[in-house]
């Protein structure tokens, strides 16, 4: 995990979901996310998007091969296990009892967490392009990158030539 960014950091996300898009298995985590928290406690992006990218690369994700999704509790950018658990938290019961897995030793919790990873698109295949939210989901997504980081990009929202967005 990359170290954590202020709590205080005005353009820290929170609620924030940073998945695959071209990945089956990830779209269809982030559809059920979408039924399952209907008061809107998550925001999604795409790693594939210029603030996807931004995030990916800030925080050491390659986002043309990620290993992994990002989710950020309070600022804080969280992966693997840990991103998994701080989202279970932003679910409504008996959806956010979820979070029990935590008595699971992170290395056990990590270590399933990565074979699921590797073989997402061997067990659900992948997309061409990244998943289109509907117009009343649109709301939910991020895709660009906000004004006041504009200036900290350096490159890293420019879209990958091999891969769709």
């Amino acid at each position: 995990m990359q170290p954590s960014r202020s709590l205080h950091d005005p353009d820290a996300p929170d609620g924030l979901m940073v998945f695959d898009g071209v990945c089956n298995f990830c779209s269809g985590q982030v559809q059920l996310l979408l039924k399952i928290d209907r008061a809107g406690a998550l925001r999604f992006t795409a790693i594939q998007s210029p603030y996807g990218r931004h995030l990916a690369a800030r925080h050491g994700l390659d986002p043309d091969d990620p290993t992994t999704f990002m989710f950020f509790d309070r600022g804080r950018p969280l992966q693997e296990s840990d991103a998994v658990l701080a989202l279970y938290d932003r679910l409504p019961a008996p959806w956010r009892w979820l979070r029990l897995a935590r008595i699971v030793p992170r290395p056990l919790r990590d270590a399933a967490y990565r074979l699921l990873a590797r073989n997402r698109y061997r067990l659900l295949g992948r997309r061409d392009t990244c998943m289109v939210p509907s117009l009343a989901e649109r709301a939910r997504f991020v895709d660009a990158v906000p004004d006041s980081l504009q200036g900290t990009l350096a490159g890293a929202s420019a879209p990958s030539s091999n891969r769709p967005s």
